[in-house]
């Protein structure tokens, strides 16, 4: 498919929160969403973030680049642990963020409004991220990518809701 422009790729996910009906919008508090090109490590469940980097550094290791490494270098490098084997099944199994094939499309990082009711970590913003080269990658026209940004981000806005990845799947997200 032809790739998206960065502006493009955000003006898809800003037509994705258009879409959503007002009285969910006017629920959501203390949540950002935000697109990155690609996951890393941190993302992927790792701890791959050095003293000083944060939200807008460059990404350090890719879902791609981490399918290319050792069970070892993913352990002693990036923090990832793993039960048996570190393989594409690694990531189908998870049951956190939207996922196709062995791509993560989107990821909601924070607490559900369930969890978060007076609790001492309700200054922090939840997050919500939305991948761009994934969704390239997963999808072959424009329209498919279009959808499917949109089934993300209200995908992820579910988690926000306290909803589970099998509710979300039943609901077609």
């Amino acid at each position: 498919m032809e790739k998206l422009t960065d502006e493009e790729f955000e003006a898809v996910i800003e037509e994705a929160l258009d879409a959503i009906p007002d009285q969910f919008l006017e629920a959501l508090q203390n949540i950002v969403v935000v697109w990155e090109e690609e996951p890393t490590a941190y993302h992927l469940g790792g701890e791959d973030f050095d003293e000083g980097e944060g939200w807008g550094s460059e990404p350090r290791t890719t879902l791609h680049e981490a399918l290319e490494m050792s069970d070892d270098e993913l352990v002693t490098d990036h923090g990832i642990e793993y039960n048996d084997e570190f393989d594409d099944e690694y990531f189908e199994e998870e049951d956190w963020g939207t996922w196709c094939n062995d791509e993560l499309l989107g990821l909601f990082d924070g607490l559900s409004l369930e969890e978060s009711c007076g609790g001492e970590f309700d200054d922090l913003p939840n997050v919500i991220t939305i991948f761009k080269g994934p969704h390239e990658r997963c999808f072959d026209t424009r329209e498919e990518m279009v959808t499917e940004v949109g089934k993300t981000v209200i995908h992820e806005l579910g988690h926000y809701f306290g909803l589970d990845d099998d509710k979300l799947y039943a609901m077609g997200y």
